[in-house]
């Protein structure tokens, strides 16, 4: 089995996966948080950054691109191209309400003709490998069928499916049905990606589905990276490597960020994923959420790592 890195936009940046592939690894692919091209070609600092060569040294790293513009897709590929890169991701998953209504990301889905000529247009003029991560469609799940029939039109590096509609976000529960006939009818690799958050739903995943060879993980590492680990070698999480986790992020950020709250913020939506590792965890969470000053957040997590387990 192969295991991708999903993109999260706002916490899976380079210091973040550098983190997580120093202390677990076990990853394919690290897929690169999206790249939102403009009408003048140039990438943003924060996106730079996050595509450097150095800053995804010794990992199989994916830029994905969040557009509806063919132009600015192609164009976005060959400059990437020109760092390295051999394959890109197109966002078809996406279902924030501010990218929707642009008719981006998932809002895509629901313009299945402009889709298809889109498409068109970027298989024809890239010279990369192209996959893409979809959603099943935007308001019923009837939708995916003609879906895929456009997708199977051209040749995909690969198609990550994540079986929600755009109009679920992330509650329900993916639609193993609906998954399960692109298995059976789709000419192209295949990856799944959706609520696997603990071994026993990967077993379940993998019962379900033994000839797909391929997940995405996102939420599921974030609530605990020792995950793929878990499900591969059978390791459980050591509390020393969380801590030395922990520290290697939070150290980087205060090298590139600067202000307390700034810093404080990225670690905060770490710990809204990560406090429910350990017990008793309510009263530690709630003196990270509410503190201000990072000498105030460094004693609250040295005595959640000190004073508690992981479960």
């Amino acid at each position: 089995m192969r295991f991708y890195f999903a993109p999260l936009e706002g916490i899976s940046g380079y210091i973040y996966r550098n983190a997580y592939h120093t202390y677990f690894g076990e990853i394919d692919k690290y897929f690169i948080p999206f790249i939102m091209p403009n009408q003048f070609g140039h990438l943003s600092s924060k996106e730079k950054n996050d595509i450097l060569p150095e800053h995804n040294e010794g990992m199989t790293a994916v830029p994905q691109i969040l557009t509806n513009s063919a132009d600015d897709f192609i164009r976005t590929a060959r400059k990437l191209k020109t760092y390295g890169y051999r394959e890109v991701n197109l966002n078809l998953g996406c279902p924030s309400r501010t990218v929707v209504t642009k008719g981006r990301g998932s809002g895509f889905l629901a313009f299945p003709d402009k889709l298809d000529h889109f498409l068109e247009e970027i298989f024809s003029a890239a010279d990369i490998r192209i996959s893409i991560k979809t959603r099943i469609g935007k308001e019923s799940p009837e939708e995916f069928d003609h879906l895929l029939e456009i997708y199977q039109k051209y040749p995909l590096a690969e198609l990550i499916i994540h079986p929600r509609l755009q109009t679920d976000i992330y509650k329900n529960t993916p639609d193993w049905e609906v998954f399960g006939r692109a298995v059976g009818s789709c000419g192209c690799n295949i990856c799944y990606n959706g609520d696997i958050f603990s071994v026993q739903d990967y077993r379940r995943f993998e019962e379900a589905f033994p000839d797909v060879g391929c997940v995405m993980l996102g939420r599921g590492i974030l609530s605990n990276p020792g995950l793929v680990c878990e499900i591969k070698n059978h390791t459980p999480l050591e509390k020393s490597t969380l801590k030395a986790f922990h520290d290697r992020i939070y150290v980087d950020y205060q090298k590139v960020l600067s202000g307390d709250r700034t810093i404080l913020f990225k670690m905060k939506e770490l710990w809204f994923y990560m406090a429910p590792l350990f017990t008793n965890y309510e009263k530690y969470a709630k003196k990270i959420r509410k503190s201000e000053k990072l000498t105030v957040y460094e004693k609250a997590v040295e005595a959640l790592f000190s004073e508690q387990e992981i479960v």
